[in-house]
């Protein structure tokens, strides 16, 4: 084996580095969208709380009180660690009764409401078909390590929750393909892309020793237990911290992902090497088998 010249050590490291940059970039974002969020969700809370107290004392403009400041709720391969949980945590799996539990997200301002899904969950192993404008993405679910999360995928595909939504973004040095909010436009214009979800939240899952190496499915969060409708796939390595509930797989399809980073990204206001995809991802139907 011949030694590398310090020219090739010179442009390995800075692409290294170049990597390493965006994805410390792109993590500072998503901790100051947690922390908007954390704080929209205690407004949402207090508020609630106050018109109540209003409404005994006999005003009748207590609607006044309920309105909340949403911000980029559920981003991106979104928080951090450090973000602090909140009070009315949803209760994560027990084994003993087979048991979820899901919450209304009180912070949320961009539903597409479906209902929530059943308390009761199957182990069973599954396999998820995302059906696309470029093709299916097959992914085998982990029903055993997130069940929780395994369960929300289903009741919602089970809705026709995810038809003919949009895959909003997407990065290059940062290979992840974002999809999921229900509501987004993924044009690179829309402010509320990333904030959709399905009005309820679950626990974090499947946390320890996560990595996010190519092929893994995973949750976006916008902090600890705020897990809803969308989810990423990645297509490289990406560097996070164990954050991020990976609950499944992709087992065919993954060239499409590629196929699609190779178009490159409309360039997102924030410079953080993330965008909508130039060439858009639409998701047709999403199907959910399980053996027995």
């Amino acid at each position: 084996m011949r030694n590398r010249t310090s020219r090739e050590v010179e442009v390995v490291t800075g692409k290294d580095r170049q990597k390493q940059l965006a994805r410390e970039h792109y993590e500072r974002q998503l901790r100051a969208r947690a922390e908007r969020e954390q704080k929209s969700r205690r407004a949402a809370i207090i508020g609630t709380t106050a018109a109540v107290v209003v409404v005994i004392g006999g005003v009748v403009a207590a609607t006044t009180l309920l309105g909340s400041d949403d911000s980029d709720a559920t981003a991106a391969a979104s928080a951090s660690a450090s973000s602090q949980p909140l009070a009315n945590d949803p209760k994560p799996y027990d084994p003993a009764k087979g048991t979820c539990g899901y919450v209304p997200d009180e912070g949320s301002g961009q539903v597409k409401n479906v209902g929530m899904p059943p308390e009761q969950v199957s182990t069973a192993p599954a396999t998820m078909t995302i059906k696309t404008n470029l093709g299916d993405i097959v992914a085998k679910l982990d029903s055993e390590k997130a069940p929780c999360t395994v369960n929300s995928f289903k009741f919602l595909a089970s809705k026709d929750y995810f038809d003919d939504t949009k895959c909003h973004r997407m990065g290059t040095d940062f290979p992840i393909l974002q999809c999921g909010d229900p509501l987004a436009k993924a044009d690179g214009k829309n402010p509320t892309d990333g904030q959709g979800g399905p009005g309820y939240r679950f626990a974090n899952e499947n946390l320890a020793g996560a990595k996010y190496t190519r092929g893994v499915l995973a949750m976006a969060n916008s902090g600890p237990n705020t897990n809803g409708s969308q989810f990423f796939i990645v297509f490289g390595d990406t560097g996070l911290s164990p954050d991020y509930t990976p609950f499944g797989t992709v087992t065919k399809g993954l060239e499409i992902v590629d196929k699609v980073a190779k178009k490159g990204v409309i360039a997102s206001p924030g410079g953080d090497g993330t965008g909508a995809p130039k060439q858009p991802v639409v998701i047709k139907d999403v199907t959910i088998t399980s053996k027995s």
